[in-house]
């Protein structure tokens, strides 16, 4: 099924410059030639990586024997298309009329070059390691409260297309066609797991015990934990921020101060979780064909959020100084402020954990809110301590 608006990015507002006109080019290989042996912002600009980095990944690509050059089509050009396609949120059609292939050789292509990168993505993704954050360890506001905190969680919803008798589920809240993607990401941007294919009905907790209870699961260090929201319950391995106080606090009134420990800790709790708005906004920038609906089957959709964010591993690990990475990467946790609003507080969450049946017993779940509690106690303690030195 072909959307409307072929030619268009599906009205995301794409930060970098346009890509180069199909006037630029009479043929294919001509088109990529010209981006790769042009300027590196041309390959930025088109294939959203720098060259090297482009090169290498085609390297990589045809060592594991995933692709491999044709009479026609080298393996650049095959990335190109891809990288294309999914960079500047274009259709078949659009693509044919600037490569100058047929759209059957298009779409044969896209689709060995997304599979490809599938079948490798588990390479892009990396678990947390053992040390403490950089971004947590140098914080003062944030170490040693947070040092445990691996990363955060939490899950957003693309645009999704599916055929009309299997559309109830995928109707979200608002009544929007979505997938539900989660991911884990830690806090120099990177995604530790992703978990692409929910409907978009699905409540963020029933993904995330879908993510702990699969055969590829989602796994937490033994002592360590992740961030989320206030849209999950406070779980082993996942602190949440207290329910019953406000949340997400930012652009308010300096003057106002946290009153007690609970405020204090949701505050800095946000502060950190931060990290997976910048994450979001990162993937959705490089590769806005995630912000429409693309006409492809659902297999494919979900496909293409597991490549998107294996490439962003890939870009942030080959590339961390990235031009999109620079203009994500700083966000409130660096410049934290502990002013704090007087806002309406959250109506507490009702959550079923048992009827999902977490892999969790009574005790795990009782030590789960110790924990937080006693994180909260000591950032209260000295922040009164610090507050008092100053007088």
């Amino acid at each position: 099924m072909e959307s409307s608006d072929d030619e268009k990015d599906g009205g995301f507002e794409n930060p970098m410059p346009k890509a180069l006109s199909p006037s630029v080019a009479s043929n294919g290989p001509k088109f990529v030639d010209e981006v790769l042996n042009g300027q590196n912002e041309d390959c930025l600009d088109n294939f959203r990586m720098d060259k090297n980095v482009f090169y290498k990944l085609c390297d990589v690509l045809q060592s594991r024997g995933l692709l491999r050059h044709t009479n026609k089509i080298k393996i650049e050009e095959q990335l190109g298309i891809f990288l294309f396609i999914i960079g500047h949120n274009l259709r078949t059609r659009a693509v044919q009329e600037l490569f100058r292939y047929s759209g059957e050789t298009i779409s044969r292509h896209f689709n060995n070059v997304l599979n490809a990168i599938v079948a490798i993505s588990l390479d892009f993704f990396q678990p947390p390691g053992s040390d403490v954050p950089q971004e947590v360890q140098e914080n003062p506001r944030l170490y040693p409260y947070f040092k445990d905190c691996v990363g955060a969680v939490d899950c957003i919803q693309f645009p999704v297309m599916v055929a009309v008798d299997e559309q109830g589920p995928f109707r979200n809240k608002n009544s929007l066609l979505t997938q539900n993607v989660l991911a884990a990401c830690s806090f120099d941007l990177k995604f530790h797991y992703v978990l692409a294919g929910w409907e978009g009905s699905a409540s963020e907790l029933r993904v995330l015990h879908s993510a702990l209870t699969r055969r590829n699961k989602l796994q937490v260090p033994e002592g360590r934990y992740y961030l989320v929201d206030t849209k999950y319950a406070n779980l082993p391995g996942f602190v949440a921020p207290y329910h019953d106080v406000p949340y997400q606090l930012s652009g308010f009134p300096r003057d106002h101060h946290p009153q007690n420990a609970k405020e204090l800790f949701n505050h800095r709790h946000s502060l950190l979780r931060n990290v997976t708005n910048r994450i979001f906004g990162t993937l959705k920038a490089r590769f806005p064909i995630l912000t429409s609906t693309p006409p492809y089957p659902l297999q494919t959709q979900v496909k293409l959020v597991v490549a998107a964010c294996a490439i962003h591993n890939y870009i942030r690990r080959e590339k961390p100084d990235d031009w999109l990475f620079r203009m994500f990467e700083h966000g409130d946790v660096i410049q934290m402020d502990e002013s704090m609003p007087s806002v309406e507080v959250e109506q507490p969450m009702l959550f079923e954990t048992q009827d999902l049946d977490f892999p969790f017993v009574s005790e795990d779940l009782e030590m789960s809110l110790q924990l937080r509690d006693s994180v909260a106690t000591e950032m209260w303690n000295d922040y009164i301590n610090e507050d008092l030195s100053g007088i």
